[in-house]
């Protein structure tokens, strides 16, 4: 699915949980496919951080056993994208990928569409290996919410958004929140969320912000962070400007108090980001609302004026009742 503006750009901006249900027979993973040049996006990030950072991507709890979320993720999987996904007794393959588990998780070669997916996942862990194709069959990361605890006890996260998986591993949900500027809507409602997401409905969320960064992979030790040079001009400035978005979902385990956090993280130029003026016309506004918290924590404060000159021309804002940018 795509990102939804009227759901994620709020007006005015607040952080906040906005949380839907999603509807019947709304998809909740993306498959990848590699294409006639090789993997590219989602896929060549995913097998590179996979490759040689897995020890930050791939976190479990001591104790905590995966085994019923990893099954209910690939049970969902296979349902819903059977041509990408299927399982086959105690068999997991993965068509696109040309790569199959057989039950004591060694990996066999079914037309090798990527030769490199082998020995990446036998130098993993055996337990770590199911989780390493899933990440590589689909676009989306996954985490384990236990609604018992409130707590994070496992992580399958390739492409983080500027934080380090390393630091979210057994933490509640408002505890990973806390570093979140102008968080007290999402802190506050974080036991209600919880008892939400790891119940038997399906939940959708989104966010969104502005970044000079162009990589899907944003983990705060391979990120510059230098960020937009001073005194650019307004088209350079978003030009060098992305659009990052998650669409995050909720996948209920059954028979257990717990769900599979899916994200799918998304970037894309600013100057080719929206399919309207309108929609520049609503991220205008929300940009103008935030507060200084939120600009600070994001990087916008020195970049603001300029990106609002900018968003106001693709708005149309002269003729749209919009006041001028601060």
């Amino acid at each position: 699915m795509a990102f939804d503006f009227d759901a994620a750009v709020h007006l005015p901006h607040r952080m906040q949980p906005g949380l839907r249900r999603l509807a019947t027979g709304a998809r909740q993973l993306t498959p990848l496919r590699p294409g006639p040049g090789g993997p590219a996006g989602h896929l060549g990030e995913k097998l590179a951080v996979l490759g040689a950072h897995w020890p930050q991507a791939l976190l479990s709890a001591p104790g905590f056993d995966p085994g019923p979320a990893l099954q209910a993720l690939a049970s969902h999987a296979a349902a819903e994208h059977p041509q990408a996904w299927q399982i086959t007794g105690g068999q997991w393959h993965a068509p696109w990928l040309g790569w199959t588990l057989d039950p004591d998780d060694q990996p066999s070669a079914h037309g090798a569409v990527l030769p490199e997916i082998g020995p990446l996942l036998v130098a993993l862990p055996r337990p770590w290996r199911r989780a390493a194709l899933l990440c590589l069959a689909f676009a989306e990361d996954f985490a384990v919410v236990d609604g018992s605890t409130g707590h994070l006890p496992w992580l399958a996260v390739a492409l983080p958004s500027m934080w380090a998986p390393e630091d979210k591993l057994g933490c509640s949900f408002a505890q990973a929140h806390a570093p979140v500027a102008d968080n007290r809507l999402v802190v506050g409602a974080a036991a209600q969320l919880v008892r939400l997401a790891t119940g038997p409905d399906r939940w959708e969320r989104f966010v969104w912000t502005l970044t000079p960064h162009t990589r899907l992979h944003a983990h705060p030790q391979r990120v510059d962070p230098a960020r937009w040079a001073p005194d650019l001009d307004d088209d350079t400035l978003a030009a060098q400007t992305w659009w990052r978005t998650e669409r995050q979902t909720f996948i209920p385990v059954p028979g257990a108090r717990q769900s599979v956090f899916t994200i799918l993280v998304s970037v894309t130029p600013l100057t080719s980001a929206f399919a309207t003026p309108a929609q520049a016309a609503r991220v205008h506004d929300a940009l103008a609302s935030m507060s200084d918290a939120v600009l600070a924590y994001r990087g916008l404060a020195t970049v603001r004026p300029a990106l609002l000159r900018w968003l106001a021309r693709q708005a149309g804002a002269g003729n749209a009742g919009h006041g001028p940018a601060p």
